[in-house]
């Protein structure tokens, strides 16, 4: 497969940026990130600057191949991230655009590489259940409703990877914060801590500067794990319940 590739290139975050255009040849059966090494490998043979991108696990779990592809983060194919994205859902002859999460919250570090430690934030200010060390308890000590370990096991799919808030046009991590959120309280370990948690962790997501829901329903969409928005509800009633002072607010 000959490929163009409209890659966007910036030194820094000071740097304005800009698209570069280079030729790729590719096989259909590579991932988007093994062709993205072919053209390093290309590059660097021409002593030229490699294309800096994220990744680690290339297997779907870690989050961090944050890429948007022709307008999609991941690109065109649902419930699937940028390493398990394969080249055969590319035509020969295509002019492929490749761009960073275009999020505020999320400065670009180089390239296609952008921080996202704003996620992290909102995780230290409350995504965790305090408990004391010891002898873990027996796996069948708390009984749990079914469906309620379901939906926190959907929930706790997350990934960190931030496509929800590139795909949304107002930059929000609803999606994400209310996911970390709710696979904590809908279990009896992480309901006592329950209200102060979404307050904490909604205060950090909005000094970080997301932008709010407006239910538009990209963030669901492009997914990876294609994690419903059904969680933004559940964690807007866990809010408002707290602030009221209701046990759980949900």
């Amino acid at each position: 497969m000959d490929l163009i590739l409209k890659v966007w290139r910036q030194k820094n975050n000071k740097d304005n940026g800009r698209f570069e255009n280079y030729k790729v040849k590719a096989n259909e059966h590579m991932s988007f990130l093994e062709m993205m090494d072919v053209l390093n490998e290309d590059l660097l043979a021409k002593k030229e600057e490699p294309i800096a991108f994220e990744h680690d696990c290339r297997e779907g779990i870690c989050g961090s191949c944050n890429m948007v592809i022709d307008g999609r983060p991941h690109g065109p194919n649902n419930g699937t991230t940028t390493c398990q994205l394969h080249m055969r859902f590319f035509k020969d002859g295509d002019t492929i655009t490749v761009e960073p999460w275009r999020v505020k919250a999320f400065p670009v570090i180089k390239d296609l590489v952008v921080d996202r430690s704003a996620f992290d934030r909102i995780i230290q200010s409350g995504g965790y259940i305090s408990v004391n060390t010891g002898q873990a308890q027996d796996a069948n000590a708390i009984p749990i409703e079914k469906d309620l370990a379901g939906q926190a096991f959907d929930a706790a799919t997350c990934i960190g990877c931030g496509a929800c808030a590139a795909a949304c046009p107002n930059a929000s991590a609803m999606l994400f914060t209310s996911a970390k959120i709710n696979h904590l309280g809908l279990l009896p370990q992480g309901e006592v801590e329950h209200s102060k948690r979404v307050q904490a962790m909604v205060t950090q997501m909005d000094e970080e500067g997301f932008g709010m829901c407006s239910n538009t329903g990209a963030c669901e969409v492009d997914c990876p794990k294609e994690i419903s928005i059904s969680n933004i509800a559940l964690m807007n009633r866990s809010y408002v319940g707290s602030v009221f002072g209701s046990d759980k607010g949900s």
